[in-house]
């Protein structure tokens, strides 16, 4: 075959056509094509099933309750299987993955598709938090895997460019780009809890809950979470200095456990807080030995900040309070009369038996395992409790809202809810029910 020469004119428009292609080409890969091309291999598919259980009967919740049994006994109860999806990221190459809880809420079995090789591997859970809407997954499958270590996001600026990155389907990325609009938003979530977040104009479907949250650099800096369904334009993401505070606890104990403190936190005055102009957490009492005591705060001193984050309630503080663990310094902003103080509190874990025995100071009420249920085993004199009418040998069915069926459940409850005053009490007696407030 004979190569033929070429015209100079000619040679020298392909040449530019083919140099301006590679130009147009080098100009287009913007910061944010390289920050996807860091992260977007880490990105994973979270595909859950669940089992749920359903009456065979077609009158099933529309009858007659001895209409629904006899049909009952002719259809017995079906059980389906349905299916959701949600987003998660590769965190480390043995394959943990981070996501939200509620991705993964009540799952009999969890499957993980990653981006490359298109494999689908199933995968167990680790750890949960509901309250932090956190979760860590294991692949179950041998890495190592492509994976985005978490970054930090004390340091982020208002106006920033930021990308939310998400798997909903399963067949390719969901790339979503903004700005950073509040770097510490406080919200309520739908579950009535407090937190701070991450808010951006970077659009986070429910598909995409616990995907990442990067920087213009690729770096992960939160979780994207769909905590408002009816929030248009607007996303939310976890900052992932909350999730690296709480990472080794999912791993290493499957829950976040308590912080604490030793602080009784109570509300201050509404005059206070018209002076002040915000609010703050009354230090109602400071338990003998604990860290707050070890750190120097006193009964009557006023909380106004947790890391520099202002508490504006009780409810604000315990909180705030659920995303540190054993162990972590937390640093009080502190109004002592009118003198402000900076205190650091190094936290503990609760004492064994203390929240039985807080349950009993403050409420009044000894209570023990049965067969039955929780049960009063004794109460207090002079107590709230006995003033009411609470005798031993009652039950107790239901505190704040919560059932209860043993004292282990009724410790956990007031390690999330210790302070908080007054709390509801279903108490039953003789197959009768009375709700009263302690």
């Amino acid at each position: 075959m004979l190569l033929r020469p070429i015209g100079g004119g000619l040679m020298v428009l392909l040449l530019s056509l083919l140099w301006g292609g590679h130009a147009a080409a080098a100009e287009r890969r913007t910061p944010v094509v390289a920050a996807v091309e860091k992260a977007g291999p880490a990105v994973v598919n979270i595909r859950t099933e669940k089992l749920v259980r359903r009456g065979g009967t077609p009158f099933f919740g529309f009858s007659d309750p001895l209409f629904e049994q006899f049909f009952r006994e002719l259809a017995p109860p079906r059980t389906y299987t349905t299916q959701s999806l949600g987003t998660g990221v590769i965190i480390d190459g043995q394959g943990l993955v981070l996501t939200n809880a509620h991705v993964i809420e009540k799952a009999s079995k969890i499957f993980v598709a990653l981006t490359t090789g298109g494999r689908e591997l199933e995968a167990e859970l680790v750890g949960k938090d509901h309250q932090l809407d956190l979760a860590v997954l294991r692949i179950l499958g041998a890495g190592p895997f492509p994976s985005l270590k978490p970054g930090r996001s004390d340091d982020l600026l208002v106006g920033e460019t930021v990308i939310a990155i998400g798997n909903p389907l399963g067949l390719g990325h969901s790339i979503t780009t903004g700005v950073v609009s509040s770097t510490r938003r406080r919200m309520s979530t739908e579950n009535n809890e407090f937190g701070l977040f991450i808010q951006t104009d970077a659009l986070i479907n429910p598909g995409n809950s616990g995907g990442p949250l990067i920087n213009i650099n690729g770096d992960l800096i939160g979780i994207n979470t769909a905590i408002i369904q009816q929030a248009q334009g607007i996303g939310f993401s976890i900052p992932i200095d909350t999730a690296k505070r709480v990472l080794d606890d999912l791993i290493e104990f499957g829950r976040v456990r308590p912080a604490f403190t030793g602080i009784l936190p109570g509300e201050v005055g509404q005059a206070f807080s018209n002076s002040l102009g915000a609010g703050g957490v009354l230090v109602h009492g400071v338990e003998p030995g604990s860290p707050a005591e070890k750190a120097g705060l006193r009964i009557a001193d006023v909380l106004l900040t947790i890391d520099d984050d202002a508490i504006g309630s009780t409810d604000e503080y315990r909180s705030l309070l659920r995303s540190y663990t054993p162990g972590d310094p937390l640093r009080l902003g502190v109004l002592r009369g009118a003198e402000p103080l900076a205190l650091t509190v190094n936290l503990a874990e609760i004492p064994a038996g203390y929240a039985v025995d807080y349950g009993e100071r403050v409420f009044g009420l000894r209570l023990a395992d049965s067969r039955q249920g929780l049960r009063v085993q004794a109460v207090s004199a002079g107590s709230k409790a006995e003033e009411i009418g609470i005798r031993a040998g009652d039950f107790v069915t239901e505190v704040a809202g919560v059932r209860l069926s043993s004292v282990d459940e009724f410790s956990r409850l007031m390690e999330r809810l210790y302070g908080r005053q007054p709390l509801r009490f279903l108490v039953v007696r003789g197959g009768r029910g009375y709700y009263v407030d302690l």
